[in-house]
């Protein structure tokens, strides 16, 4: 398998990439999580919890762990940066009856996380209701120090803006062998962050969905790859 690789010489390999939106630092996540480090927060996004569950039930037959395979990635970089506060930006469950499918197993080690931390579920179109065994606090956005963190991106030229929802993935032609990994995907003043979860998949940058939300402000992409995330020059970019 080719592996996304840094072209950084002398430079080992690193599991985050700095960005600034609108003059604040953050850390993008080789996991496809955002850390905030002056917040001590960690945001991620569509989680997508009982995906494959939801799947089953229609007769398309998933592999049923995706749910604990995302809630021990999510610990993994919880424990990394030892984040203080936890922020979902919505799509949290796949749907209103992931909960009553959700393991025993997997609502305790989800609460095992919650412990000593504070845990904001910001609601999306697929979880507009948050159950309340699940703990946490239930938003439908939040604005922290002038950045506002939604689900889905608000139309129109907006800035300040943190939001999912669309799971961007970029894809680029590498040793002639085409690549296609989750991305970040960001103009400076508003960023889209890729789907969290197992099973999400993503939709290309150079889709038509993307054009509403950075027009022709220009992106900047970060890839991610096996072992960190990688800046990637919008011409490089390739259609599906």
């Amino acid at each position: 398998m080719v592996a996304l690789k840094p072209d950084r010489l002398g430079l080992d390999d690193c599991a985050d990439q700095p960005l600034s939106l609108c003059g604040k630092s953050l850390l993008a996540h080789k996991s496809g999580a955002l850390y905030w480090p002056a917040e001590n927060a960690l945001i991620v996004s569509d989680l997508h919890f009982e995906k494959g569950s939801s799947f089953a039930a229609r007769g398309q037959m998933l592999p049923p762990y995706d749910t604990r395979d995302t809630l021990h990635k999510l610990a993994t970089v919880i424990d990394y940066y030892q984040a203080a506060t936890i922020i979902a930006l919505g799509d949290s469950l796949h749907d209103a009856a992931a909960v009553s499918r959700m393991n025993s197993d997997d609502r305790d080690a989800l609460r095992f996380m919650q412990d000593d931390r504070e845990w904001i579920w910001i609601t999306g179109n697929h979880d507009p209701e948050i159950d309340k065994t699940l703990g946490g606090h239930v938003l439908s956005q939040l604005t922290v120090e002038g950045i506002t963190l939604r689900h889905e991106p608000a139309n129109g030229a907006v800035s300040h803006e943190i939001a999912g929802h669309l799971h961007p993935a970029a894809k680029i032609v590498l040793h002639a062998t085409a690549l296609r990994r989750p991305c970040f995907v960001s103009n400076g003043l508003r960023l889209v962050m890729p789907a969290f979860g197992a099973f999400t998949g993503g939709l290309n940058i150079l889709d038509s969905a993307f054009e509403p939300v950075f027009g022709n402000d220009g992106m900047a992409v970060f890839m991610l790859g096996q072992e960190g995330v990688y800046p990637i020059a919008p011409r490089l970019l390739q259609c599906d």
